[in-house]
């Protein structure tokens, strides 16, 4: 028998294997498939984190995504259409998560992705430099987020008070002491 199309390895016992190249390329495609299978369920999960809307529907103080990021929207201007395009409408939008400034240009009829917002009440039981420790008051599941960049907001910041906190596209961040 001869060993071309075998390859010889060493497993996690350290016994020496080998093992046919049609055995390996069918693990190969088990494997494949497998990921496939989780980044299409990452697509699911994302998409039902968003819904799309028509750009010229949107409107200052409303949040959208640019480039995956939640951003509130401080500009809003849209074109006239010219003689061979479409309207067109500027954006420009602040990250609720990093405060960084984003801009998006679209056409007016063309569609955007406005990110769903589950706005809940949570307790802070820690604070750990900047990070806070929150507790959901309705499932009790707790979780880390950082402090909020208002410094106001920072100074009401203490162990047992009670926070209004968002989820968005997976992410928390805490808005406004509550009571």
């Amino acid at each position: 028998m001869s060993l071309e199309g075998f390859v010889q390895y060493i497993d996690e016992t350290g016994e020496e294997k080998s093992s046919s190249r049609r055995h390996q390329e069918r693990n190969l495609s088990i494997v494949i498939n497998l990921l496939d299978a989780v980044l299409g369920l990452l697509a699911v999960e994302t998409h039902f984190m968003s819904k799309p809307v028509e750009v010229g529907s949107l409107k200052i103080g409303q949040y959208v995504l640019i480039d995956g990021e939640p951003c509130r929207i401080v500009e809003f201007e849209k074109s006239k259409p010219g003689k061979h395009g479409s309207a067109k409408a500027r954006i420009v939008a602040i990250s609720a998560f990093t405060g960084q400034k984003k801009n998006l240009i679209s056409p007016v009829d063309g569609k955007a992705e406005v990110p769903l917002i589950d706005k809940r009440t949570g307790q802070v039981l820690s604070i750990s430099g900047n990070l806070l420790q929150v507790m959901d008051m309705e499932n009790y599941q707790t979780f880390e987020t950082p402090m909020p960049d208002d410094e106001d907001l920072k100074k009401q910041m203490t162990s047992g008070i009670e926070v209004e906190y968002w989820s968005v596209m997976g992410r928390n961040m805490v808005v406004r002491r509550k009571g």
